[in-house]
């Protein structure tokens, strides 16, 4: 999508304008938020109250990676609701159906039509794995690690939205990495058997 008319036109006030931004980079937010918060009714939360601060603060938006931008104000959303909690992230992934209170077991976002129940299950587990290491990690080392290794970003793009130094990016990035490699090499037989190390694999 070109960009440049709607972030023009939503300095001007067009909420139309503004929301085709969204409709670009909603899952994006939502996903990033997702796995900083660990639970979804607090990740959508966060991504509206960032999508309105974001409307809010257009006119301040002076060019660069835009995608950098909203993602940077969804992750000072995500912060604050952390320190508002006082409590990491919840290691549950299945989300609570809103009409009935229970738990969703196959949640639609998690579910791929090309996988066989079993594989569905196996990566539920896994998510569940990745998920709980996330939480364990620190606020800066967490963010750091979805936005190059789950959004794609390129370390320059991740720079930008937590505004830290490339070689900060970096170390933090070597970091986090090592740190869930660990916790998911200590976590064994919760891990899908295809996933689990070997004893000789083991350090």
């Amino acid at each position: 999508m070109d960009e440049a008319a709607p972030i023009q036109e939503s300095k001007h006030g067009d909420l139309d304008a503004f929301n085709r931004l969204v409709l670009a980079y909603q899952d994006q937010t939502y996903n990033l938020a997702f796995r900083l918060l660990g639970e979804d009714a607090s990740a959508q939360d966060a991504t509206q109250i960032a999508f309105i601060n974001a409307f809010q603060a257009i006119k301040s938006y002076r060019g660069g990676s835009f995608r950098a931008w909203i993602l940077r104000i969804l992750t000072n959303v995500c912060y604050d609701e952390l320190r508002r909690q006082k409590r990491k992230p919840t290691e549950d992934l299945n989300p609570v159906d809103t009409d009935t209170g229970e738990e969703m077991e196959d949640p639609a976002w998690l579910s791929d039509g090309s996988q066989s129940p079993a594989e569905q299950v196996e990566q539920q587990e896994l998510e569940r794995a990745i998920q709980n290491c996330l939480g364990g990690l620190p606020e800066e080392f967490r963010t750091v690690i979805v936005l190059v290794d789950v959004q794609g970003m390129d370390y320059q793009e991740a720079s930008e939205v937590v505004r830290s130094p490339l070689g900060t990016v970096r170390s933090r990035l070597a970091r986090a990495r090592q740190r869930v490699q660990d916790c998911l090499q200590n976590m064994g037989e919760l891990l899908p058997e295809k996933y689990r190390l070997n004893d000789e694999s083991r350090p």
